[in-house]
């Protein structure tokens, strides 16, 4: 599996994002099972014409001491690219997929401290790699919960692979190196419509000249009515060993509706 993608650069684009939150029951037992789905789409005319897909998938399962998580993304631009024949045709700008799943496990049904595993994928077609894996385990713990807000952190080794891009000199390489990973999860209600959410994740590669990935995000989340959401998610992205002539940091930014039923 190794289709080329691209990360996603600059301001995004907003547009409304459609979300399903399904949960069943079993004989009045609360499924352990919450899946949700969102599909956006934007068509520019005019002066440039561009189209805009996003989709994503995530799934959530948390029963007794065990929670774990999948979140897919997909994102596909393209714009409208003249040739040097004067004609005009929609090009892929933008391409990139992402996956991670994490599971934690509680020591106890009570306890504030887990166990994890965590396995990330990012496939980029313009980026600055081929292709971004790593995998990792540790520690972590819920340092601080209330009704209004809650602090995760967690810490432990890993190993991670990167991709380069082949360029007109030399060929692709793939890069090997164990890290250090850290992630910490803010969560809080700033009244009854409205929620911040900030991530932050840290790939660290001790070694001299290897490649080290951190990666964050801050959202906040509107309500406007029960069933309708408004969005904006502001993404950092910065890779310290890059070819010459790219950049190191990579953002996004997406204002988007969200419909859950």
């Amino acid at each position: 599996m190794n289709p080329k993608l691209l990360l996603a650069t600059a301001c995004y684009v907003p547009f409304i994002v459609f979300s399903a939150e399904t949960t069943t029951e079993k004989t009045a037992e609360k499924s352990p099972f919450t899946s949700s789905a969102e599909l956006g789409f934007l068509y520019k005319t005019g002066n440039t014409k561009s189209s805009d897909i996003k989709a994503g998938l995530n799934v959530k399962y948390e029963k007794d001491q065990w929670l774990s998580l999948l979140d897919l993304n997909l994102l596909i631009k393209k714009t409208e690219i003249e040739n040097d024949s004067g004609e005009s045709h929609l090009e892929t700008t933008e391409q990139k997929l992402s996956l991670t799943s994490q599971t934690n496990y509680k020591f106890n049904a009570v306890g504030k401290n887990y166990v994890y595993g965590n396995v990330s994928y990012d496939d980029s077609r313009f980026g600055n790699f081929d292709n971004q894996s790593s995998v990792s385990a540790g520690w972590g713990r819920n340092w601080y919960k209330t009704e209004v807000a809650s602090f995760f952190a967690d810490i432990g080794p890993g190993f991670k692979s990167d991709v380069t891009k082949a360029t007109d000199t030399t060929g692709s390489k793939t890069q090997n190196s164990l890290i250090i990973q850290a992630q910490a999860l803010y969560l809080r209600k700033i009244n009854e419509h409205v929620e911040f959410k900030q991530i932050f994740v840290a790939k660290y590669a001790p070694k001299k000249g290897e490649n080290s990935k951190y990666k964050a995000e801050t959202s906040i989340t509107t309500k406007l009515i029960e069933t309708l959401q408004l969005k904006f998610t502001f993404t950092v992205d910065h890779n310290t060993e890059v070819e010459a002539g790219t950049e190191n940091t990579d953002t996004q930014t997406a204002m988007t509706l969200v419909y859950s039923f």
